[in-house]
């Protein structure tokens, strides 16, 4: 554990411990289906504390991100995941290839979509966005056994508009078009809808394309604004 990362979690438990509402809690751990505990702070308190924790101190290297994401992972409640996604966030200039290997811990450890959906689409693409060359791990997560890596790699490029790379997005897509969970199909019309916002006739063109192989769920998301 490195210095930053201790004084981050003595200034967090500091700031976020007190503030815990037991009542708030249950009703938030029972709309994530009882999977996580939480300390009960809603997103704009969590914010604000997050904030007056981590004021003043400098900024991370990687090492620290790599040492801070983890840790705050390890803690019991959700709430100091949801700080550690938008600590990676904001710090996404910071680490190089190198992070991978955290990233894809983070991604398939306590997984479910409010984290994985924070870091595929705010960090992975940025990540990879700054290091072209992880275009190929992407490849491997979009065929990967794990359903939240397969949504990651779909995911990542939602932010990049004209600068998408189609042959990747509608790739990703067509090969995971038949999977049977939910939270893919979901992320394959996610992505495609969002695309459409930069070029609706290709992605029209690619759900008549692979009507018969794609889910209604995706074919419905997909088309919702065009």
């Amino acid at each position: 554990m490195t210095d930053l990362t201790a004084t981050v979690l003595q200034r967090l438990d500091e700031q976020l411990l007190p503030a815990a509402d037991p009542v708030r809690a249950a009703a938030q751990a029972a709309y994530m289906k009882d999977q996580f505990p939480f300390l009960g702070l809603p997103a704009p308190a969590l914010q604000k504390l997050e904030r007056a924790a981590l004021r003043g101190l400098p900024p991370p290297a990687e090492a620290d991100l790599r040492s801070t994401a983890p840790a705050l992972w390890a803690r019991e409640q959700r709430e100091f995941q949801y700080v550690a996604c938008s600590y990676l966030v904001r710090n996404v200039a910071v680490p190089g290839p190198g992070f991978v290997p955290t990233l894809r811990a983070l991604i398939t450890t306590k997984s479910w979509w409010d984290t994985v959906d924070a870091l595929a689409t705010r960090f992975t693409g940025g990540l990879v966005a700054r290091h072209p060359s992880l275009v190929t791990v992407m490849d491997q997560w979009s065929r990967d056994g794990n359903m939240w890596l397969v949504r990651t790699a779909i995911l990542h490029q939602l932010h990049y508009g004209t600068a998408t790379d189609t042959e990747r997005l509608f790739g990703y897509c067509a090969a995971q078009a038949g999977h049977r969970d939910f939270f893919v199909r979901k992320a394959i019309g996610w992505a495609l809808r969002h695309y459409a916002r930069t070029d609706p006739s290709a992605v029209r063109a690619f759900v008549e394309a692979h009507r018969s192989s794609l889910s209604g769920l995706s074919v419905r998301e997909a088309t919702k604004h065009l």
